[in-house]
């Protein structure tokens, strides 16, 4: 394969974040930002790459979101400002943190509320306090990650809040999350689902967030229904700030996760089987859980015909990559992709290559930015990918994992 960037010497695996790509990320929310006069913050459970951090300040986002004291102290320290912080549930040493750390806190539910929020504005008088509510709208189709499932235990129902007329002066907010990668249609149909459970209580409220799952950097995701869906909204409601908290449209395609072929395996009537060194169960979690198949640059995958050979993003740094003319039908080579985990299941479907494989060469997973790096795990002690970005044509390294990082996991 063509290596035009990469210098010799590259770290592998390594996760590889392209600075192009994250900075055409950040204008296309920017702009449906300032259309839809609503405010975006990155989610930090699906990008907390804090070393890119100055690139989301540099474009205008200076504000994230928080699932834990750890995230909201990563954001203060290195967002700059304190979080939005939400979480099932919170223990006195949590809230303390929390609280000194946040802008916004979400309860889970009222007896939550009930029992923190005198001690959070103790601690923290400007801390303004939200409740989460379930809208009971089940849109995504993976229980494991449908917020709003028949047994959800995130949000508080309808029929479980007490009358507006009572409604406690100090919750100023109201967060609803439905949505996993959704459509704009989807986020819209959230929208109108919230107004209809929830609209009498919103006089009664200073800001609502619509949480994430609001997929606006994929391709074809019509931007104009949620900027329109975001205005109607607030012309009917002109004094709630609104906020978005999307986990996987800042980082949406913005990088790769590089691995090398360390063996090939031949077995009798099914197709060989390429042992890399990365695993789908250690390093790309999602693709287990979901689940789902990543692409892999410069191949084709028969399962899903209709998305043709994967290829770099046009004007990304690593565009060199392959031939970009490679068809389809050239791809005669099948492989299965094995992990390098002991997991029987660390390995998903097949790929096919316009070329043999070969042991020592290097591949590139594509999109393995969001979500796949902040779920990471030491299973097996298999080495963690190093941490890397890709800036005007540059590889610059910003960690390496060692064994000291796996031990000190361990004890």
């Amino acid at each position: 394969m063509k290596n035009a960037v990469l210098p010799e010497g590259l770290p592998s695996p390594a996760y590889i974040l392209d600075e192009t790509l994250l900075k055409r990320n950040l204008e296309k929310i920017r702009a449906v930002s300032e259309a839809s006069g609503a405010e975006f913050i990155l989610a930090l459970k699906g990008f907390a790459m804090w070393s890119a951090f100055p690139i989301f300040n540099a474009a205008g986002f200076s504000k994230a979101t928080a699932s834990s004291p750890w995230e909201a102290r990563l954001a203060m320290e290195e967002m700059g400002a304190p979080a939005h912080t939400y979480a099932p549930a919170y223990t006195n040493e949590e809230m303390e943190e929390v609280a000194s750390m946040s802008s916004h806190i979400t309860f889970n539910s009222l007896s939550q509320f009930r029992r923190f929020a005198d001690k959070a504005k103790e601690i923290n008088s400007t801390v303004s306090l939200g409740l989460r509510v379930n809208p009971e709208l089940s849109i995504v189709e993976t229980d494991l990650y449908n917020p709003c499932g028949e047994n959800s235990r995130l949000g508080v129902r309808r029929s479980e809040l007490p009358d507006p007329s009572v409604w406690p002066a100090a919750l100023e907010g109201m967060h609803c999350h439905a949505l996993c990668e959704s459509s704009a249609a989807e986020s819209a149909l959230l929208i109108r689902r919230f107004e209809e459970k929830f609209g009498d209580y919103l006089p009664h409220l200073r800001w609502v967030n619509f949480g994430g799952g609001h997929l606006v950097t994929r391709a074809g995701y019509e931007t104009d229904v949620l900027v329109g869906a975001l205005r109607d909204f607030k012309a009917r409601h002109p004094h709630l700030h609104v906020i978005l908290e999307p986990g996987s449209a800042f980082a949406w395609e913005t990088g790769y996760l590089l691995c090398t072929v360390l063996d090939l395996l031949e077995k009798p009537g099914q197709p060989a089987t390429a042992i890399v060194n990365v695993s789908f169960t250690a390093h790309m979690p999602d693709c287990l859980e979901m689940p789902y198949k990543p692409q892999i640059v410069g191949a084709f995958d028969p399962e899903h015909p209709e998305k043709g050979v994967c290829r770099v993003a046009e004007g990304a740094s690593l565009s060199g990559w392959c031939r970009e003319d490679i068809r389809p039908e050239e791809c005669r080579y099948e492989y299965r992709i094995g992990g390098n985990s002991c997991l029987a299941g660390d390995q998903i479907g097949t790929w096919k290559f316009d070329h043999a494989l070969r042991p020592g060469e290097m591949l590139l997973f594509n999109d393995m930015i969001h979500y796949t790096m902040v779920k990471t795990t030491t299973f097996n002690g298999v080495k963690h990918p190093a941490v890397c970005i890709v800036k005007n044509g540059q590889l610059i390294y910003k960690h390496t994992f060692t064994y000291a990082d796996y031990k000190s996991r361990q004890s």
